[in-house]
């Protein structure tokens, strides 16, 4: 068994440990299937010592969905900053989509699991805090393009179409986390996918998809 962590760095060092161990056996058995004893064992630490950092395994559970939504939207911050209204809406789609693929696990828990697994009344994720919320941060630039008048005049509810927007990246990523590997399947490179989805969204949804927003509200 590994010593006892002694300094706040290798605390630290081992909450992380036990938090990829939780995710991989929660995506791997279920969550509901995993015990603290098991994921204790895994990184060959005892159960004792699990407890010492996480009440139980609802909290580890916690911990693991508040680290890794946290760390999809951080990623999305320098996105945010794009003055392009158009081309924020596909940078977000594109980071979004490569949070998954580059993270299948972390994207699995997430948004593949039966269960919900992030307890809204206990998160340390504050809704609707573009900081924190990844999908706070596509309202609100879905928003800003519905007040720029940049969607076609029929569309009138624009939090319809951020929700649109989710669920088409989101099927083409899970598609490739489920079955990418599947020879059955002849697939066209991802990147390949994930533009022609993007292409083909924004079509029905912009008035001038070929365009970029500054081009449009001159």
């Amino acid at each position: 068994m590994p010593p006892k962590p002694k300094t706040e760095l290798e605390r630290q060092q081992l909450r992380t440990l036990i938090i990829d161990a939780a995710r991989d056996l929660f995506v791997t058995r279920g969550i509901d299937a995993v015990s603290m004893r098991e994921i204790a064992k895994k990184i060959n630490y005892s159960a004792t010592t699990l407890y010492n950092h996480f009440a139980d395994k609802e909290a580890i559970l916690q911990a693991v969905c508040d680290e890794d939504f946290l760390k999809l939207a951080n990623g999305m911050r320098e996105v945010m900053q794009l003055p392009d209204l158009i081309a924020r809406i596909k940078a977000l789609s594109h980071g979004y989509a490569m949070f998954a693929l580059q993270n299948p696990n972390h994207y699995r828990l997430m948004f593949m699991t039966p269960r919900a697994p992030c307890n809204l009344e206990i998160t340390n994720i504050q809704q609707g805090n573009t900081e924190q919320d990844a999908y706070a941060q596509l309202k609100f630039v879905v928003k800003e393009a519905f007040d720029a008048a940049l969607f076609k005049p029929e569309i009138t509810n624009f939090e319809l179409v951020a929700q649109t927007l989710w669920a088409s990246t989101h099927g083409v990523c899970s598609l490739e986390i489920a079955l990418g590997n599947e020879s059955w399947i002849k697939w066209d490179e991802i990147e390949a996918r994930l533009n022609m989805m993007q292409t083909i969204i924004l079509a029905g949804l912009l008035k001038h998809p070929e365009l970029s927003a500054r081009e449009l509200i001159k």
